[in-house]
């Protein structure tokens, strides 16, 4: 039997004041995919990841994650979400904002967990260090390793290579396709056209909408044109 989708929404709207976030916007996710959602700055990319983790309420529309509404997902702990600026306490060390977050979880095998998802992120001589000293990439590490504590089942990155370095952005890539290998679906956000390559499938948003969904290599051939970016300009002008 054909797995379910770990993501579907159908319709989705939102409206803050005058500004209408998301118009209308409908997407799939296959379980185990690594999702790219691509666009520019104030294309509605962030205001649909917190309606994903339960932060935000759309105004109309079907949202379905992991089976359930995205509150129940994320009460079950099955949703690892990584906000584009850390969310983390600055003048805790990383080891006990990891303590923090996984309390908050209600982990019962914190040591061990911290343990482990510090040598994913190949911070473990850091572990000591108070936050608020470390550089902004090792910050990202450290947002990482709290949104993978739980080992949930869907992780969702709002931009989180967002002033990285390349080797670091590399580093990024092969912890989310090892997640990926061991069934962790990943919807990720970026208005980076050469990290689209890495995703499994696109969608392509803009005022709120999505405007085709593809690998990259089949938006560039709708579109008719020789690179995704150029793709994403002709397919916006439809």
């Amino acid at each position: 039997m054909r797995e379910p989708p770990a993501l579907e929404a159908r319709d989705v709207r939102k409206r803050f004041g005058p500004v209408e976030a998301l118009r209308g916007l409908s997407l799939t996710v296959r379980a185990g995919e690594i999702y790219g959602l691509l666009g520019p700055n104030g294309s509605g990319k962030t205001t649909f990841i917190r309606c994903l983790a339960g932060l935000v309420r759309p105004d109309a529309g079907e949202l379905h994650v992991l089976g359930s509404a995205p509150g129940a997902a994320v009460a079950a702990g099955r949703v690892g979400y990584m906000t584009q600026a850390a969310a983390l306490y600055g003048e805790l060390s990383v080891d006990e904002n990891l303590r923090f977050f996984a309390a908050l979880q209600g982990l019962t095998d914190a040591p061990r967990r911290i343990d482990e998802v510090l040598r994913t992120i190949d911070l473990t001589d850091r572990r000591r260090s108070v936050v608020g000293t470390l550089s902004g990439g090792m910050r990202q590490r450290v947002s990482l390793a709290a949104a993978l504590l739980h080992h949930p089942k869907l992780l969702l990155l709002d931009e989180p290579t967002v002033g990285i370095d390349p080797a670091l952005r590399r580093d990024f890539w092969e912890h989310f396709r090892a997640l990926a290998a061991h069934g962790v679906t990943i919807l990720v956000s970026s208005h980076v056209m050469d990290e689209a390559a890495r995703c499994d499938r696109l969608g392509l948003i803009r005022d709120g909408r999505v405007l085709a969904e593809g690998t990259s290599a089949e938006l560039v051939g709708r579109a008719g044109t020789p690179d995704l970016e150029s793709a994403f300009l002709a397919l916006a002008e439809h």
